[in-house]
């Protein structure tokens, strides 16, 4: 079972009351009726998707794969259900990161990193599960395996080190993108770089990978003696023919982790090469007072209106891991690029998302 924090609970409450009509006075950090504050919540590396009326939200832990299903982009975290857990022995078998949920065809399938051992995290890999049903929390849900992210396709030897995969269809092509190391390692303090290759299917990896991006910009390398330069956490963005894959850099674990694009120079341009892409950033980065933001995932409004990022900050600026999840509107320059503007403070009352239940425009 999750359990929420009292604060969390308190403000649904707030919420629930204003739209209903309620005149109880609220505090100067309580939404006012049809609006909600950030952080949605604890977690991180948050993926969420909408199909037909609901949201569906993946997150992974010591436990193993969970799906929510929500009718509200604000308050994802409803109705969860574990619908994989990580076998005794095998090469998934701990540490399972960053899931994805994909509808491909008409089957699910959830994309996530795994490993046999760690820390330190020098044995993850890709993998993937695939559902027939139409209901993903339904399942049932079938391990397809290990994805192979190396060099030698023809031999299967060799897998490289594999996080973050993500996949999206352009033409009549299915594609992978991954955060990789160049060779194997002994320790995870290993700069990380994009690679991309074709899938024949969605659980088959049918070329070698291409290195499409390494984090080469100034704004990429490590911002401190005990940074890392890498490039994590790639997603597909698509608008009006234009296509991007923003991605995150610096140190997770640091206040300037922030997010990078990639963008195709045309629609018919192969994305496998590297000069096909251009870099630009930062995109989206911290302020002051919100720190650490990446590893995004969008989504749109209920009615399909507006496009929304949903990411994950820091905390505190110390040094660590403890995130929370956030969520707010972007837009898109004259130029077809995404404008995620600037990461809004905690507290900050905005509107909820265009056609929520129950929050008339």
């Amino acid at each position: 079972m999750r359990i929420r924090s009292r604060a969390r609970l308190a403000f649904a409450l707030i919420v629930s009351a204003g739209c209903a009509g309620s005149r109880r006075p609220t505090t100067a950090v309580a939404a006012a009726p049809c609006t909600f504050t950030n952080p949605l919540g604890r977690g991180q590396d948050p993926w969420i998707v909408r199909r037909d009326s609901s949201y569906y939200y993946v997150e992974s832990d010591a436990v193993g794969i969970t799906v929510y299903r929500s009718p509200t982009l604000t308050d994802p975290k409803q109705n969860g259900v574990v619908v994989w857990r990580p076998p005794k022995h095998g090469w998934n078998r701990t540490n399972v990161w960053a899931p994805e949920l994909h509808m491909i065809g008409d089957r699910w399938y959830i994309y996530y990193a795994a490993g046999s051992s760690g820390p330190p995290f020098v044995h993850q890999h890709a993998g993937v599960l695939e559902s027939p049903a139409p209901d993903p929390q339904v399942g049932p849900w079938v391990d397809r395996g290990i994805l192979y992210t190396g060099d030698s396709i023809a031999t299967g030897r060799a897998n490289r080190w594999a996080i973050d995969l993500t996949v999206h269809t352009l033409g009549d092509e299915l594609f992978a993108v991954w955060s990789g190391w160049i060779d194997s390692a002994t320790t995870d303090r290993t700069p990380q770089h994009l690679f991309m290759a074709r899938m024949s299917n969605p659980w088959t990896i049918a070329t070698n990978r291409v290195r499409i991006s390494s984090p080469t910009e100034r704004w990429e390398q490590r911002s401190d003696a005990d940074g890392l330069a890498l490039q994590e956490g790639p997603e597909f963005l698509e608008h009006d023919g234009n296509v991007f894959i923003i991605y995150s850099t610096g140190e997770s674990w640091l206040p300037a982790y922030k997010l990078g694009q990639l963008r195709l120079k045309a629609a018919l341009t192969d994305p496998m090469n590297p000069d096909s892409v251009v870099k630009t950033g930062p995109v989206f980065a911290g302020t002051p007072t919100v720190f650490g933001v990446g590893h995004a995932s969008f989504t749109t409004s209920p009615d399909g209106s507006e496009e929304w990022i949903v990411y994950h900050a820091k905390v505190a600026a110390a040094p660590g891991w403890r995130r929370n999840v956030r969520a707010q509107r972007f837009a898109w320059r004259t130029d077809g690029s995404p404008d995620f503007g600037t990461p809004v403070d905690v507290g900050v009352p905005l509107r909820v998302p265009s056609g929520q239940r129950g929050c008339a425009r």
